[in-house]
């Protein structure tokens, strides 16, 4: 059996944090979803049952739940120290798709949330 692809995925993970243009947002804060699904060879460990071949996600979610806790005015600052932060942790991720989602952003609109997506592609690994 060959793996064409794999990813290691959080859905839809839930932060209370402190960013927003705003200063009342960052007093205040708000809710926050995440979407992260990494791109990471897990062929060593569907054959070897070990965490230790694999991606942790528990390690990604702690990584991500860390660069939350800072407060910054905006989404795409985050999104983009959390795909950094995954970089340098794991040096062989090939890819990082990313969706961070500000619930009830305050823009007098009636809508589940206001978004950023990044698709990162880790240079490093593209041959």
């Amino acid at each position: 059996m060959k793996i064409k692809s794999s990813y290691i995925t959080l859905t839809n993970v839930r932060f209370r944090a402190l960013h927003g243009v705003l200063p009342q947002e960052r007093r205040v804060g708000g809710d926050y979803t995440l979407t992260l699904r990494v791109g990471f060879d897990v062929s060593r460990a569907v054959q070897s049952d070990d965490v230790a071949d694999t991606l942790n996600y528990a390690t990604l979610y702690e990584m991500a739940r860390q660069e939350m806790a800072i407060p910054s005015r905006l989404l795409e600052h985050v999104a983009g120290r959390i795909g950094q932060r995954v970089l340098s942790e794991w040096p062989e991720v090939t890819t990082i798709d990313l969706t961070l989602t500000k619930e009830n952003p305050p823009m007098g609109a009636d809508c589940d949330g206001a978004s950023v997506e990044l698709h990162l592609i880790n240079d490093k690994t593209q041959g």
